[in-house]
């Protein structure tokens, strides 16, 4: 990356199956400059989130001290300045706490620390290697720390989980996040899809939905983010772009099956080991699913990092994109204590002509579109309700500019050569 500029960047993370492959690909990736993780409760408790990042760090240090050679695929994993390593929060900002094990095990990587303990790692050793900072600082402090030492708007803040560390931020320190905060780029959200955690909701705004609604939808104008700098990567997008078991075994694992069979470590390098640990529960669970393939959600948000810095200018209200990116202004609300619906997003479709008509079945209609490679409003009812006028104006005034939510992507194709060259370095 001689002569260009990296993206410092800000891993706000709960480290599961696809964040700790979304935090391999920012290792693997020169155009970032990993500043931070926060890891924070999720896919499991933050304890065992904290501790993924030991395991995935473990793994590549074992991978590079067999291959040295392969030591310039890692461009992130020694830097000069190391990364810092804080915990952030424990739960939501308000109610119960809501994780995603049955998915990605008690321990966050799909149980391998019962199933492979090789790639357990003791914290106590004081002679492991980590390449990062562990620090006292809360989630909170590291954050706010990182943005007053750079650049105005020069770093991107990734959120791969629940906003509850940026929500925490915000409330403390707003002006300093409006002054200094270049992009927030979060994996959040189903608009016009269904949601991966109940019917209606995506898991990390499920997992706060109060924080995601204060950021996002703000019922207070001087309150929440500053959305000219917010991209959301919501579920219609992410779900698209899949790693193919079957592409898995083809190029990087050809001995890759399931719990039934674990994977051996011998004949295998160590980074290739560790994947396929994590991935053998992962494709069991997605099999019951029907599919054989592991959703790249996370992943999509930190590829959307490395091709989208904050430098790249604005259109209109819009953040600016890099070619084969496009973005479309979204506006919605975020239910936070539904009885079914926690953590939905509620989108107006009176006035959204980007959203589904009133009545479609989503799936259904989603399944033919893409069948039919075709965009929205040909199978679609355009039928809209008039609007009635009601005498409590508040919802009116509520309603905000929208969010910009990615709606196209260079390709899933794209996306999974990427990950196959930089992860595993396999052309």
């Amino acid at each position: 990356m001689q002569g260009k500029t990296r993206t410092p960047i800000i891993i706000d993370t709960d480290p599961g199956v696809d964040d700790t492959l979304a935090i391999l690909l920012a290792i693997t990736s020169p155009e970032l400059e990993i500043l931070a993780y926060i890891v924070s409760f999720g896919n499991t408790d933050v304890h065992a989130t904290y501790d993924n990042i030991y395991k995935l760090y473990q793994a590549i240090g074992r991978h590079i001290a067999l291959h040295p050679e392969d030591a310039v695929r890692f461009p992130n994993f020694s830097p000069t300045v190391p990364p810092v390593l804080a915990v952030g929060p424990e739960g939501p900002l308000e109610g119960g706490r809501h994780f995603a094990q049955y998915f990605h095990g008690r321990d966050g990587l799909s149980n391998i620390s019962e199933r492979h303990p090789d790639l357990n790692v003791d914290l106590k050793d004081s002679s492991f290697d980590h390449n990062f900072q562990p620090v006292k600082e809360s989630g909170v402090e590291v954050a706010l720390r990182l943005l007053e030492s750079r650049p105005d708007r020069s770093i991107t803040y990734a959120v791969l989980g629940p906003m509850t560390n940026l929500a925490q931020l915000v409330r403390q320190h707003r002006q300093t996040v409006v002054d200094k905060i270049g992009r927030v780029i979060a994996m959040a959200g189903a608009l016009d899809v269904p949601g991966n955690t109940t019917s209606v909701a995506e898991f990390n705004v499920f997992a706060d939905p109060y924080a995601a609604k204060e950021l996002l939808v703000p019922t207070d104008p001087t309150s929440g983010l500053p959305l000219d700098r917010v991209i959301l990567a919501p579920l219609d997008i992410t779900t698209i772009h899949e790693l193919p078991f079957s592409h898995y075994i083809q190029k990087v694992d050809p001995a890759f099956k399931t719990t039934a069979q674990p994977s051996n470590a011998d004949g295998k390098s160590p980074l290739v080991h560790f994947t396929s640990s994590v991935f053998e529960r992962t494709r069991e669970i997605m099999l019951q699913y029907g599919k054989d393939a592991l959703e790249l959600h996370d992943i999509v948000a930190i590829w959307c990092a490395i091709e989208n810095p904050p430098e790249i200018n604005p259109v209109g209200d819009l953040p600016g994109m890099s070619s084969g990116w496009v973005i479309a202004e979204r506006t919605f609300d975020i239910e936070r204590a539904g009885e079914i619906t926690r953590g939905m997003f509620v989108t107006d479709r009176r006035k959204d002509n980007t959203a589904y008509a009133p009545g479609a079945n989503r799936a259904e209609v989603q399944a033919q579109l893409d069948l039919r490679r075709l965009g929205h409003g040909l199978l679609e009812s355009t039928a809209l309700p008039a609007r009635v006028e009601i005498e409590d104006q508040e919802l009116e005034q509520r309603q905000q500019k929208g969010i910009a939510c990615i709606v196209e992507t260079p390709g899933p194709s794209v996306l999974l050569q990427l990950l196959t060259r930089r992860v595993w370095g396999i052309q």
